[in-house]
């Protein structure tokens, strides 16, 4: 069976396991493409097809020309999504919005870069709004999250128009209100619908996040909806997976 296996695989097989037992620590440097050449008798092009294996594994990141590393973990954020937009928890003493404040309260320092801009929604988009593609504008909120300077996620959010126009959702900056900004605007969400895919990021997320080699994203919709069923905000978040946990407090009857 060994035998049958090719034998970049086992080499991958050895790696991993120097790996997994902490031989070779987050944030080592694995020991050259020449060494490995001698340590496993084994030819240049074995060796590279092992250490992309372990690559596309998220065991091990390439460093620009400087050889290949042993991956480093970040620390999880955790995010019990039945309660982080419930209307309990804004008070006036938050500064940003509800995200910044969890971040602040788990002892770490957040930080957003915020773009606002006033477009067409994609076809999705406006489905989930009721809205026409071809003539309806959404205000859109685009944010790149930071967690002690690391991007952590990506976050963008659509309004309406014509229901945030002159609203604090206009600045780009972080803004918050006692019961949440929509709701100081007189649209009050009552109720979410979430969808959760997981998949490979696009180019453009995996430079926004820095995202190493074979990182998957979990990709966050919510729909915000007032009492009448009105859909009233759109928001999309991608979050790698290495750094998020998402839980949610789901009642059994």
């Amino acid at each position: 069976m060994g035998e049958q296996t090719p034998r970049y695989h086992r080499i991958a097989d050895d790696l991993r396991r120097l790996i997994d037992t902490g031989e070779l620590k987050q944030g080592q440097q694995l020991p050259t493409e020449h060494r490995l050449m001698e340590d496993y008798s084994a030819s240049r092009n074995t060796i590279r097809l092992a250490l992309r294996r372990l690559t596309e594994e998220g065991l091990v990141v390439a460093g620009q020309g400087r050889g290949s590393f042993v991956r480093k973990r970040h620390p999880a954020a955790v995010w019990d999504w039945s309660v982080l937009e419930s209307r309990s928890r804004h008070s006036a003493r938050h500064n940003g919005d509800q995200w910044s404040t969890i971040v602040e309260e788990s002892g770490r320092e957040p930080r957003q870069e915020i773009n606002v801009s006033i477009r067409r929604p994609p076809p999705d988009v406006a489905e989930q709004l009721g809205l026409d593609p071809e003539t309806a504008l959404t205000v859109v909120r685009e944010r790149v999250r930071y967690v002690d300077q690391e991007p952590y996620a990506l976050a963008d959010s659509y309004f309406p128009e014509e229901l945030v126009r002159g609203t604090p959702l206009m600045l780009p900056e972080d803004v918050s209100a006692p019961g949440g900004v929509l709701a100081s605007s007189g649209l009050i969400q009552t109720h979410y619908q979430d969808e959760i895919t997981v998949r490979m990021p696009t180019r453009a997320e995996s430079q926004k996040l820095a995202l190493p080699a074979g990182t998957p994203v979990a990709v966050h919709r919510r729909t915000g909806y007032d009492k009448d069923g009105r859909a009233l905000r759109v928001m999309i978040t991608i979050m790698p997976g290495d750094r998020h946990i998402i839980r949610y407090d789901v009642a059994a009857e």
